[in-house]
């Protein structure tokens, strides 16, 4: 399980594995596993032939661009210019949720969108919607662990506060950092790993858990599949560390799970991406991304820019 991939190439492996992901497990948000394979037969299927002929995004990889683009101009997480960034990338027809709708509304009207997060989400949403968009500060901060704890929060805080949001995040963030400086992957080293970054009962008991999944287990159910965090988040991760040495196969476990299958998939694409390298996305799902605007080669283009911003090495 050992990867040759450049540090360039994780970069685009990452953002764009997040992309590609992100788009293919979009037309079956929503649905249970039953309907997925009477549509589109088993994950593998999924994977070798897409239900459409262009792919398009969703919020998860538009707010993951915000994130991206604000990381590039500022070298951190500014959060007003990463609201701003948030409102000049809005498409309400991304799939956003109605909560983060009006944020980013309020967002874009100027509006005290802070307090409106609050009013909306009294202690703060425990939603995957700050997961799904965390990886550019996974990529960027991955040996430098003090900074990316405290840029996680920053990144999350504007939509999503609650602490298990916030752990959720940093389980994805730490697991592109931790392929990040690991050309092998060790399962039980990566779990050991991810235990030391959170302190929720909910996220401990669910590392214990993924720990003991292989491929077809029951014990897949207890990960859960929802938008909730702690229902999501460690799914997405153990679909990655059953098949690390797969893009393919994470990417179509992670949508045959069912019902958030566009952020389950993009989390977990993240994470193949960057241990993997672009190489390991396939070609046939690149070439039907969407293009227009900032469709695949921009993406791909934010991966240089990140890489060059927080690497220091200028791509000729």
């Amino acid at each position: 399980m050992t990867s040759s991939a450049t540090l360039l190439e994780r970069y685009k492996g990452c953002l764009l594995g997040l992309a590609v992901a992100d788009a293919l497990g979009a037309p079956f948000e929503g649905l249970e596993n039953d309907l997925i394979r009477a549509i589109a037969g088993d994950s593998d299927q999924i994977v070798a032939k897409p239900t459409v002929e262009t792919m398009y995004y969703t919020d998860d990889t538009q707010m993951t661009i915000g994130v991206a683009e604000t990381l590039i101009t500022h070298g951190r997480i500014e959060p007003d210019a990463l609201a701003k960034s948030f409102a000049d990338n809005f498409d309400s027809n991304r799939g956003y949720g109605p909560g983060a709708k009006k944020i980013i509304q309020a967002m874009i009207d100027r509006e005290d969108w802070q307090k409106l997060s609050e009013d909306i989400y009294p202690g703060g949403s425990y939603g995957n919607g700050a997961a799904m968009r965390i990886a550019p500060v996974g990529l960027a901060f991955h040996r430098d662990l003090e900074t990316l704890n405290e840029q996680v929060r920053l990144a999350s805080e504007p939509t999503h506060k609650h602490n298990l949001a916030v752990e959720g995040a940093l389980l994805i963030a730490h697991a592109i950092s931790f392929v990040m400086r690991h050309s092998t992957f060790d399962r039980k080293d990566f779990y050991d790993y991810l235990k030391k970054q959170v302190n929720e009962e909910e996220f401990q008991w669910q590392l214990s858990i993924a720990d003991m999944i292989e491929i077809g287990s029951p014990l897949w159910s207890s990960l859960g599949n929802s938008l909730e965090a702690h229902r999501s988040v460690l799914a997405s991760i153990a679909c990655f560390a059953v098949t690390p040495d797969s893009y393919e196969q994470t990417i179509g476990r992670a949508i045959f799970l069912g019902n958030d299958t566009d952020t389950l998939a993009a989390m977990a694409g993240a994470i193949s991406g960057a241990h993997l390298g672009i190489q390991a996305v396939p070609t046939h799902l690149l070439d039907i991304m969407e293009e227009q605007g900032k469709g695949r080669h921009y993406i791909e283009d934010l991966a240089v820019q990140l890489y060059e911003r927080f690497e220091g090495e200028r791509v000729v």
